[in-house]
């Protein structure tokens, strides 16, 4: 009898691990399916969601029909549907499926349909090409003047209307970085900022996968978190934006310091990581108190003055004071207030218009607190990682200004701690962010 019941329980086994394969193959066609219709779509021409751009995509031309707005969000919310049906599976002990080199294949396809279409849903890049332009094709420092310095040049009428007359808000490393790529012309270095996220994007689901080793967690879960996660795509590789450099130091540091103790210097080179990543988008500096208190020695101390220090002079020699000042643009930036921030939909609910000063400034004496309490949590044992993805997640929800790539900052970090709240709450900012960009799918079709 015993025998009969094993021999049952065993096709029932065989039986679930088949279901289990064939949905996770038609949820990874749903995703693949979903980017690449957002993709063709937006290589058939300009549309609202697609920003005036040169014709990059050409050959994809002819396939698809203009983005709109109502295929958009139906493909985001299908790609959303078998990205949360994914991970669900991956938890599954029988998901036999979700084996690693399908998981990869199904991160790599995403990233290769993204990389090869349009710039999607931002002007941002089309600002980077034109700040490195200012430096090297017009000798002008773009710490003190924005694209409208430069009407002439083929960039500035892609620069969106916004940020014309603003001098970059982003880190001196890099702007240096950018510098090489302005004298291969708008094209060439479009597709060098796309390339440049690809790699960042590539490099930060690896370390992503090797944290999660090195931390004893499931690393096919942690690839598929991160590497199949729609807004990280869609929104971030899409817009090649500069938030997956400052993401991809962010885990060379993690990785440093979850490696075995026989690496020399490790905290020192973990520090000098965040540094840099904070002189492309000062941000990720957030981290560095935690890690600092948490190893409670003199590595990291010593890896961030010394990185701070050549960093300050690589800076001031090539851009001036205003080149070193990597804070005053964070300043300028926490006074811009957004339709898409919670701030600003929080104030809708209670009947107010927007978002007043005194709001600001509620906000970042609650953002002070919150990062005071995980200081002193962190200062009595609680990971650091964890309380540094707390802390991104905090910036996030209390900024006016709110961009759907900002939302990604802590996933990696949620992908490797054992404090699933974080996880929870990260991907819960993150459907949110989702079911505010679906309200036009209430409204009637015109």
């Amino acid at each position: 009898m015993n025998a009969v019941a094993q021999g049952e329980a065993g096709q029932l086994r065989i039986r679930s691990e088949r279901w289990a394969q064939a949905l996770a193959a038609f949820l990874a066609l749903v995703l693949l399916a979903a980017t690449a219709e957002i993709v063709l779509d937006g290589a058939a021409g300009h549309s609202a969601l697609i920003p005036k751009s040169p014709q990059i995509a050409g050959w994809l031309s002819g396939v698809g029909e203009r983005l709109g707005f109502r295929v958009f969000l139906i493909a985001l919310l299908a790609s959303v549907g078998a990205y949360a049906g994914l991970l669900a599976l991956a938890r599954r002990a029988d998901a036999a499926g979700l084996r690693p080199r399908r998981a990869i294949a199904l991160v790599a396809g995403l990233q290769l349909i993204v990389f090869v279409g349009p710039v999607l849903l931002s002007t941002d890049v089309f600002s980077y090409i034109a700040y490195a332009r200012m430096g090297i094709e017009h000798g002008v420092n773009p710490y003190l003047h924005g694209p409208a310095s430069i009407v002439g040049d083929p960039v500035y009428h892609y620069v969106g209307q916004d940020w014309k007359h603003v001098a970059t808000a982003y880190g001196p490393l890099y702007t240096l970085l950018s510098y090489p790529l302005a004298p291969l012309g708008l094209t060439g270095a479009l597709w060098g900022m796309k390339l440049e996220a690809l790699l960042a994007s590539a490099g930060t689901v690896a370390l992503v996968w090797r944290c999660a080793r090195l931390r004893g967690f499931d690393p096919v879960w942690a690839l598929l978190l991160v590497g199949a996660n729609p807004l990280f795509t869609i929104y971030g590789l899409g817009g090649a934006h500069n938030d997956l450099l400052m993401i991809l130091a962010m885990m060379v540091a993690i990785t440093l310091m979850l490696a075995p103790r026989v690496t020399p210097g490790r905290e020192a080179w973990a520090a000098a990581a965040i540094v840099a990543g904070a002189l492309v988008k000062v941000t990720v500096a957030a981290l560095l108190p935690f890690m600092i208190i948490a190893r409670r020695r003199v590595g990291p101390v010593v890896g961030t003055v010394a990185a701070a220090v050549v960093g300050a002079v690589v800076a001031y020699a090539a851009f001036g004071a205003h080149g070193v000042n990597v804070f005053a643009a964070l300043n300028r930036d926490s006074a811009l207030v957004g339709s898409d921030s919670f701030p600003t939909e929080i104030a809708h609910l209670f009947g107010k218009p927007g978002v007043f000063p005194v709001d600001h400034d509620l906000l970042k004496g609650a953002l002070v607190v919150i990062v005071l309490y995980l200081l002193w949590r962190t200062w009595r044992g609680y990971d650091w990682i964890a309380a540094s993805g707390w802390t991104l997640l905090a910036v996030t929800v209390t900024s006016t200004w709110l961009l759907a790539w900002y939302i990604l900052w802590p996933l990696p970090l949620a992908a490797i701690v054992r404090d699933r709240r974080l996880l929870v709450a990260t991907l819960g900012v993150q459907g949110l962010f989702v079911l505010h960009q679906l309200s036009p799918l209430l409204e009637p079709v015109k």
